[in-house]
This record gives C-alpha cells, structure tokens and sequence, in this order.
C-alpha cells in the first residue's frame, strides 16, 4: 500500500533526472530486445527466470547501500515526492515503518516466495500455480518501490560509489520488462514517471492483466 506522508529527502531534489546522470548505463545492448519472450519457451518459466535475475541483482544493489538506509537517516519507506509505502502484514495490518524495515519485510517475502517449490517449481513438469502472474506483479511492485526509494534517497551515495549507471540500467531493463509484461499498472509507476521519460522510456501502456 501507498500512502502520503513525510518523506527522507529533505531537500526535495531529484538530481537523478539530470541529463549528466540520466544519460549513463553500463551498456548499450538493446533493453527491450531483452524483455520479449523468446520463441519456444513458456511464459510463466520465462516471468519465473526472470523474476529470480531482477531479485538477485536488486537485491544485492540495495545492500551495497544498506549502511546509508537506517532507522534514523530512513525513518519511512518513501518515494519520490510525498510517497510512503506502508507494510500490510499476513493479517492485513499496515504498518508505516522505517525503509529498512520496509526492504526487510519485502526482500524476505519475495525470498519465502522464490524457496517455495508451490509457487516457484524447479522440477522438470511441475505445473505454476493458479493466479501465478498475481504473485509476480506483487513482486515486481516491490522491486520497483526499492529502485524507487534508492533514487530519491540515497542516489547521492548511489553515485559517489560509482553506481548510478548500474542503477539507471537495472532500472531501465526492470521498467521495460514490466511494460512488455503488464506486471505494473501506471498508478505503481508514477512516482518515477519522470525519470521514466528522462531515460526516454516513454511509449506503451502499463496495465496489468
């Protein structure tokens, strides 16, 4: 869940939509070339691949920063502008809490659901469970809100480690295999809807299926 709130970065910048920075990636391979499912291949084994790859490298991305993400730096899991994201626990309580919590909450949840051979089948012939494009939008979402959170506040650190290129291409190739896959709907991608169009991402629709 999205609410509105008081957000970390004090300064209201967005230095990220810099032309100096938006420009920079690691490579120069063509990013929606990557997305498109390849011929032969099932859909739900192609999302599940891939949702591992995004969840390793995001993952690991975000701890190289986990020194300047602490309860007191990051007291909310916040967006860009006024957006705070809100933990719903296995009751459905929301609980607004610091961004580290918030990424340990999310990382743990999509690893519970990476390990469970029911959701995420390793075996030759299993079958993907009913409602397994849900599981992966729900995914998604939240790989999308830490991108979200590093760029509005942390992407100082992000670059003066040398990683905001790395950052702008994971992002770009996450966005793009979104779109080409439904698996955000335009209300998820809006906090980042101007980098989207500074990194010349625009064209296409954003709705789930």
């Amino acid at each position: 869940m999205k609410w509105l709130g008081i957000n970390n970065n004090i300064l209201e910048t967005r230095p990220y939509l810099h032309q100096e920075y938006a420009c920079q990636h690691i490579n120069l391979m063509d990013m929606r070339a990557l997305t498109l499912l390849p011929p032969g291949v099932d859909k739900a084994e192609w999302l599940a691949s891939n949702t591992v790859s995004f969840f390793k490298h995001i993952n690991l991305f975000s701890s190289a920063l986990s020194e300047f993400c602490t309860p007191s730096t990051c007291p909310t899991a916040c967006g860009p502008g006024d957006t705070v994201y809100v933990w719903t626990d296995d009751h459905g309580r929301k609980l607004k809490c610091s961004a580290p919590l918030y990424f340990d909450y999310a990382m743990s949840y999509i690893q519970d659901l990476l390990t469970d051979e029911e959701v995420f089948p390793t075996k030759a012939g299993s079958v993907f469970p009913t409602g397994f494009i849900f599981l992966v939008q729900k995914v998604f979402l939240l790989l999308f809100r830490t991108l979200a959170h590093i760029y509005w506040s942390h992407f100082r650190q992000t670059h003066a480690l040398g990683l905001h290129a790395h950052l702008n291409t994971l992002f770009t190739h996450l966005t793009l295999f979104c779109r080409q896959h439904a698996l955000l709907d335009a209300e998820d991608i809006e906090p980042l809807q101007d980098l989207i169009l500074a990194l010349g991402l625009q064209g296409g629709t954003y709705d789930k299926k």
